[in-house]
């Protein structure tokens, strides 16, 4: 994406040291990416979008078949930072409250108790997501949005931090729902998960193939490098780099560009911009700075708006793509300079 970038919307003629919190974001950053990359084999935008999206407060949706290392991602990424790692497998049947739980009666009081589901945990892999109907997933919405559940008028919050990892199937339909917008447009980021290279590839095989026992490598090979306690609070702190007038009009630019694309039949909702912002803000952390430019935009452009937007009909018919014609999208819009 670099070459629809340009010179960036604040200056840095006057450079000062980053301040404390952005100097332990990019360790923290740094540190988490280097113990993912232990047991975890490439998938960059994978990585970067859900750290991206877990210390913004959002979700991330990942599409890509399976046998791509997803949950291992997920249960990687509970044990470097610190956190509890949750798994639903979504199917027909599933019901909402086999998700967030329900009233059980307890025999000893003769009373009903709130009985936690799957959801309350920090990390939820929701495994196949598509395959469930409606009503299953209106569960998530407001826990995503919330994050708390509502049963019988009392209200039981999650854990924070509190990411959900939501995978689909792209290739078969039989038997799956699409998921509606109210809960695409939830998701922060919509991330790709493509087959490996050869030499990534060979290194999985590598390193997987010895059928070890995926707990314990993950205790003595992976080091924790945060808790729940330091996510929480470097949210708020990420919430404070700077975005220069002209970097949120630029932003603001292209979400509103999306709704008047010839080939896209609807366009993305200003929560696409404030996640563009969002997100752009955490990622100058990683990098080091307490202010974010247009390539920070630039990168997450495209994960933020791919699920946000619908093809028209003669455009699939014509085989476009989404991502393509973003990109084109993107290099129609001017880039502010400082």
């Amino acid at each position: 994406m670099s070459e629809i970038t340009s010179s960036p919307a604040v200056s840095t003629a006057s450079i000062v040291p980053a301040p404390a919190h952005v100097q332990s974001a990019r360790e923290l950053f740094e540190k988490a990416t280097h113990e993912i990359s232990k047991v975890f084999v490439g998938q960059d935008e994978l990585v970067l979008t859900s750290l991206v999206a877990l210390f913004s407060g959002g979700h991330v949706l990942i599409e890509g078949v399976p046998g791509l290392g997803k949950t291992l991602f997920v249960r990687t990424l509970g044990r470097v930072l610190g956190c509890k790692f949750g798994r639903i497998q979504f199917t027909a049947d599933l019901m909402p409250s086999d998700i967030t739980g329900a009233p059980v009666l307890d025999l000893k009081t003769q009373d009903f108790r709130f009985r936690p589901g799957p959801v309350f945990t920090q990390f939820l892999l929701a495994d196949e997501i598509n395959r469930s109907p409606a009503k299953t997933h209106a569960a998530l919405l407001e826990i995503m949005q919330e994050f708390r559940v509502t049963i019988d008028g009392v209200s039981h919050h999650v854990p924070r931090p509190f990411l959900v990892m939501a995978t689909q199937n792209p290739i078969e339909s039989d038997g799956t729902y699409s998921l509606p917008e109210a809960q695409l447009d939830r998701f922060m980021f919509k991330a790709m998960v493509s087959y490996p290279d050869e030499a990534e590839e060979a290194r999985v095989l590598e390193m997987h193939s010895k059928q070890i026992d995926f707990s314990s490598l993950l205790e003595e090979q992976v080091a924790v490098v945060s808790n729940a306690e330091q996510i929480s609070q470097m949210i708020k702190e990420n919430s404070k780099v700077r975005v220069d007038p002209k970097l949120l009009s630029y932003v603001n630019r292209i979400v509103r560009a999306t709704r008047n694309w010839p080939t896209f039949h609807m366009g993305a909702s200003p929560r696409a911009g404030l996640s563009i912002i969002q997100g752009a803000r955490t990622l100058a952390a990683f990098r080091g700075r307490d202010f974010a430019v247009p390539d920070d935009v630039a990168e997450l452009a495209l994960p933020a708006l791919r699920h946000r937007v619908v093809m028209s009909a003669e455009a699939e018919v014509e085989g476009l793509k989404v991502d393509q014609e973003l990109t084109s999208l993107l290099r129609s819009i001017e880039v502010p300079r400082s």
